[in-house]
């Protein structure tokens, strides 16, 4: 990972999206360090992203868990730090399991307990008053415990990061996002990949993989563009910005060229016939945490 991380700054990367529960902040920690050694970037030039995790929801644990992120990564601050999911879990200590996971320890059940997210957005403040983290967000919340949050923050939330795909469009929560002034981050920009290794992909035989997609590769054609390019731009054309994966430097290199063209109104009409309100990443289906509940 710390040579991905690496090339991926010589290809010309700057933002690095990390989270506790992803287990590889102390090898992003270790590519970021030799790069700005290297003198290929400056600390300054770079925008590191961390995530807070559901069991460190209460107020006297949220700075231990953004302070291990911070140890890990090697850095004196953060450029955002967001709450990962607005789902509070029983406390695990560190010694005892970590990274974390939606389990209780290793093998554990899944414990919810009742952590009003007041108290976790203003542990959230504390960091950003102490001038640990420039920005604070929330990733995987809904409208209404959005305008809830709103109502009491001191600090409003700068980002929301959600799963954005074509077979997801979030029309609604885009737009209200913006309205407020709040900057939306895409994940999940290929829809199902990644997911079916933890089998959260449907079995419908009316599923197809974005990436082989016909209307996709048809769009793709028509700008001399790959699938994945033409999803990425989909979200750009949205006001959204994006964190695409890349297994190698030709995917990396191709990723960051999606700002050289443009989808057509055309284009974008056909892609809006492709949502289902499909969610991959949902709470519901593993850990019986209905955030999307409607």
């Amino acid at each position: 990972i710390a040579d991905h991380v690496y090339n991926a700054i010589k290809c010309g990367y700057r933002l690095f999206d990390s989270a506790t529960d992803y287990g590889n902040e102390r090898e992003l920690g270790e590519g970021l360090k030799r790069a700005m050694d290297d003198g290929l970037v400056k600390r300054s030039e770079l925008f590191i992203t961390g995530k807070l995790w559901n069991t460190f929801h209460a107020r006297e644990h949220v700075k231990e868990n953004f302070q291990r992120t911070l140890d890990d990564l090697g850095l004196e601050y953060l450029d955002l730090y967001l709450v990962h999911f607005p789902i509070a879990l029983k406390y695990v200590p560190q010694e005892q399991c970590y990274p974390p996971k939606w389990n209780h320890g290793p093998d554990g059940p899944i414990i919810p307990v009742n952590i009003p997210f007041r108290e976790t957005w203003e542990a959230m403040e504390a960091l950003y008053d102490e001038g640990l983290t420039r920005n604070i967000g929330i990733s995987n919340m809904a409208g209404a415990m959005l305008y809830d949050l709103l109502s009491y923050a001191k600090i409003r939330p700068a980002v929301l990061q959600i799963e954005l795909h074509p077979y997801l469009h979030r029309k609604q929560l885009v737009e209200m996002a913006h309205a407020e002034g709040i900057a939306i981050t895409a994940y999940s920009s290929m829809g199902d990949t990644g997911y079916h290794e933890i089998d959260m992909v449907p079995g419908s035989p009316r599923f197809v993989p974005l990436l082989f997609h016909e209307l996709i590769g048809t769009i793709a054609k028509r700008h001399n563009r790959s699938s994945a390019q033409v999803l990425l731009r989909w979200a750009v054309e949205r006001g959204c910005s994006v964190i695409p994966k890349g297994s190698n430097d030709r995917e990396m290199a191709e990723n960051l060229e999606v700002f050289d063209f443009s989808l057509t109104d055309e284009d974008m009409k056909e892609i809006a016939s492709l949502n289902e309100n499909l969610i991959f990443n949902d709470p519901a289906k593993y850990a019986k945490r209905y955030i999307w509940a409607c």
